[in-house]
């Protein structure tokens, strides 16, 4: 095997070192996480169904993803789901999502769009938040149009691809069909290996990252391959057992 190609693959062993730093970057903040953050994955394999099927079901917890680009380092997301409802189950009507994002420098997510899901971005504390808009069409290109976008409840016009700075305690709000991409801002955050880190806060409208997502670009998987160079340290919102 190609030993360059090799070192491109999403391995277990960055989702591990990534969860550990976010980890250290949320408890640098002082914010608490549930219990079930921590579990190992011996622990989930004697839950029972009945009582944290919740959990499965609305796919809470860790989400790390290169999104297929075999580039993590300037591709990919670090994330908790805290909480989420599943329109496909009564039993879970909640109509809200909240996340917490881990931002390193530079990293993000393809450039998307969501087609129901409306959701505010909040830079918490750490460094500043970029981030960057355009209106879909309905074809689900980018827009030429202008746009106004909600800046901490103020509107604000926006050219299409103009990047908005969020610094700590700022938000705004991103409707469905509107392309963006969001990035800890360079030189800006909280230092861990020479890395800044800031952390954000997503509040939405129930999210469905199977079928509510478009990405625009190469990358667009979202749960990718991994490979397993070393055990699992901690399970993915989409590897809980059948319990």
């Amino acid at each position: 095997m190609d030993n360059k190609k090799d070192t491109m693959q999403f391995k277990r062993s960055i989702i591990n070192s990534s969860i550990d730093t976010a980890k250290e970057v949320i408890k640098h903040f002082g914010v608490s996480m549930p219990d079930f953050a921590a579990w190992k994955p011996e622990e989930w394999s004697h839950i029972k169904r009945e009582a944290y099927a919740e959990i499965k079901d609305c796919m809470l917890g860790w989400d790390v993803t290169d999104f297929g680009s075999n580039d993590f380092k300037n591709i990919g997301r670090v994330l908790f789901t805290l909480r989420n409802g599943n329109k496909n189950h009564a039993n879970y009507p909640k109509e809200y999502a909240e996340k917490l994002l881990i931002d390193p420098e530079g990293q993000r997510a393809p450039a998307h769009f969501h087609r129901n899901k409306r959701e505010d971005i909040i830079c918490r504390a750490g460094g500043n938040i970029l981030v960057q808009l355009t209106k879909a069409d309905k074809d689900g290109n980018p827009s030429p149009e202008l746009f106004t976008i909600q800046v901490d409840g103020c509107t604000v016009k926006q050219t299409p691809g103009g990047i908005i700075r969020l610094k700590p305690g700022m938000s705004l709000c991103i409707p469905p069909g509107t392309i963006h991409q969001f990035w800890g801002e360079e030189g800006t955050g909280y230092k861990i290996d020479g890395i800044g880190y800031t952390l954000s806060v997503e509040v939405s409208s129930v999210c469905d990252d199977l079928y509510d997502n478009v990405f625009l670009g190469n990358y667009g998987t979202r749960y990718p391959e991994i490979v397993e160079d070393e055990p699992k340290r901690y399970l993915l919102c989409n590897e809980y057992p059948e319990v």
